[in-house]
């Protein structure tokens, strides 16, 4: 039972869609996580038609690849809303109930960009490091909880991301990494996964590269 929350529902139903395929079900939510009032009635829904919450994966993130003088007060406002305070609202949401219960698991998306710092990144890296922080924060406040806070930190992924970036910009990316191609979306799963997993019993805080 996953619930799917998308600034865009078509996004939304294309995820829903292959979670129901092998017999599934997605709860589906048009919310902008950014807005504190609208992730708690949305989170308030699933729960009320699925049950509790016993996973979060925030994994909703966005940039704009632009140099710094050119980046404006409100671009850096939305990127720290979108990355950032994202991830900070939803977990404030369900960690209630997690803790209540005894048990859960947050996974959140970070970057090696919140690690190294990117060029023509800034308001994305330093959102990035934030949510680093924020998860070795929580670990660390929850670690006797029974609720588990980890962040992976990819490398660059094949995303939609690639249709914002210039060619110039994506072979820059690609020069940095040693094994010469792209992460895949697969692989940050399997990562996911195992983190969201029983399987993950002592790791809580901690930053996972996947690099």
């Amino acid at each position: 039972k996953v619930g799917v929350f998308d600034k865009t529902r078509d996004g939304a139903n294309r995820v829903a869609d292959q979670i129901a395929e092998p017999g599934g079900k997605a709860f589906v939510s048009s919310v902008d996580i950014a807005d504190y009032a609208a992730v708690g009635k949305a989170i308030a829904q699933f729960e009320s038609e699925m049950g509790p919450t016993d996973v979060l994966v925030n994994n909703a993130g966005w940039d704009r690849f632009i140099n710094f003088v050119d980046t404006t007060p409100e671009l850096w406002d939305q990127l720290i809303a979108i990355n950032l305070r994202g991830p900070l609202n939803m977990s404030h949401v369900v960690l209630k109930g997690m803790v209540a219960r005894g048990h859960g698991r947050i996974v959140n998306i970070a970057s090696v960009a919140g690690k190294e710092g990117n060029p023509n990144a800034s308001a994305y890296s330093a959102s990035k490091a934030g949510v680093i922080g924020l998860t070795k924060s929580l670990g660390k406040e929850l670690a006797r909880t029974g609720v588990l806070v980890n962040c992976v930190a990819p490398a660059v992924v094949k995303t939609e991301l690639f249709s914002q970036m210039t060619e110039q910009h994506i072979q820059y990316m690609l020069s940095k990494i040693p094994m010469n191609r792209f992460g895949e979306v697969e692989e940050v799963a399997e990562m996911v996964a195992w983190l969201a997993s029983d399987l993950c019993t002592f790791a809580t805080g901690a930053t996972f590269d996947l690099s």
